[in-house]
C-alpha cells in the first residue's frame, strides 16, 4: 500500500499544536479541505484503543460522512498514530523548532482517488489547522520589533 506524506511549519509551540490538534472543541474549527464544508461534531477519546470520530458535512447539506479511527500509539507532543476502519493506517508527528513546530502526517492512500486528490485534500485540512492555530493562538515565531 503506497503511503502519502504531507507536512506543514506552524509558529506556535508543539504544546500549544498538541491541544488543539486533539480538543474536540478547536478539532470542529479546523478539520475540513474546503470553506464548502464544516465539521458539525467531534468526539475524541484520546488513549491507545480510544475511538475519535468526526462528523464532516456540505455546509448546503449536499453530503457527509463520519471521520473515525482507533489510536494505535500517543506519545504527548511528538506523535500520534491511529488505523481507520478500512485497515489504513496514519500517523502524525509534531517536531518542535523552538517557538514553532513541523507537522508531518504519513497516511495509507486509499484506491478509490488518485493519489493526488488525496495529497491535496488531507493537505488543505493540515493547511486549515495551521492557519487556525496560528489566528486563534498567536505565531510565536514571527520576529517582533518594538
Amino acid at each position: 500500500m503506497e503511503q502519502i506524506k504531507i507536512q506543514t511549519h506552524i509558529g506556535v509551540r508543539v504544546e500549544t499544536i498538541w491541544n488543539a490538534y486533539t480538543s474536540a472543541e478547536d478539532i470542529m474549527q479546523w478539520n475540513r479541505a474546503s470553506e464548502g464544508w464544516h465539521c458539525i461534531e467531534a468526539v475524541n477519546d484520546l488513549r491507545i484503543g480510544g475511538k475519535f470520530k468526526n462528523r464532516m458535512e456540505a455546509k448546503d447539506a449536499s453530503a457527509g460522512f463520519d471521520f473515525t479511527g482507533t489510536y494505535t500509539e500517543l506519545e504527548p507532543f511528538k506523535k500520534i498514530a491511529y488505523v481507520m476502519p478500512d485497515g489504513r493506517h496514519v500517523t502524525i508527528n509534531f517536531n518542535p523548532k523552538k517557538a514553532a513546530t513541523d507537522v508531518e502526517v504519513i497516511f495509507d492512500a486509499e484506491s478509490e482517488n488518485p493519489i493526488d486528490l488525496q495529497r491535496q485534500g488531507w493537505q488543505a485540512i493540515l493547511d486549515n489547522f495551521k492557519s487556525y492555530v496560528e489566528k486563534t493562538y498567536g505565531n510565536t515565531s514571527q520576529t517582533r520589533t518594538f
